[in-house]
């Protein structure tokens, strides 16, 4: 029992000097990764994207499936320089509360699109998001760094979004896509009556 004492208090030291130095750039990358699962706006957007590119994947253009939140994390990345270069946005936050509620209700219609009309309109999302991310970037991050974070933590958000389309068609059909759906759009007018 006394070894364990001994080298639980080491590593708490230890770990305490190696994490009293700022600067590091694994806090930008964490700080940027941190940012899309820090707001209920950005995670369930993220997670729409994937369910709705999932299910146009199965029923339309399979293309979509990857197409569709590429399209989102390129856009957002630019997004993300214009909030960083401080340029101003006034509708950001309409326009990612936005998101969630049209998302949801595309996901819950299940319309048939061409493949441009999803890219467009995750496309027009995406700058809001990135922008957000962008703006938000604490003034001590690499900003390099804080964008890898917030994309990588995107993609594994859209994948995540992916597998749950999937999961939900394969589950309870076209009627478990539009109970997603629908409870994500009222999840954004809920964020939106906030």
């Amino acid at each position: 029992m006394r070894h364990i004492a001994i080298a639980a208090t080491l590593l708490a030291v230890t770990a305490s000097a190696a994490q009293a130095h700022t600067g590091h750039p694994l806090d930008s990358v964490g700080s940027g990764a941190l940012h899309p699962f820090t707001g209920l706006d950005h995670l369930l957007a993220m997670l729409g994207v994937g369910i709705w590119a999932a299910h146009i994947g199965a029923t339309s253009d399979r293309r979509a499936t990857w197409l569709v939140p590429a399209s989102f994390v390129v856009v957002m990345a630019l997004g993300a320089i214009a909030g960083i270069s401080g340029a101003t946005l006034p509708l950001a936050e309409a326009g990612i509360i936005g998101s969630v509620v049209l998302l949801g209700l595309l996901i819950a219609a299940t319309p048939r699109l061409p493949l441009w009309a999803p890219m467009a309109v995750v496309a027009l999302f995406a700058f809001c998001h990135g922008f957000a991310h962008g703006a938000e970037m604490p003034a001590s991050s690499s900003a390099l760094a804080y964008g890898v974070g917030f994309v990588v933590a995107t993609i594994a958000l859209h994948l995540a979004g992916i597998a749950i389309g999937l999961a939900a068609r394969h589950l309870a059909g076209t009627w478990g896509l539009r109970l997603l759906g629908s409870a994500m759009a009222l999840g954004g007018l809920a964020l939106a009556a906030a």
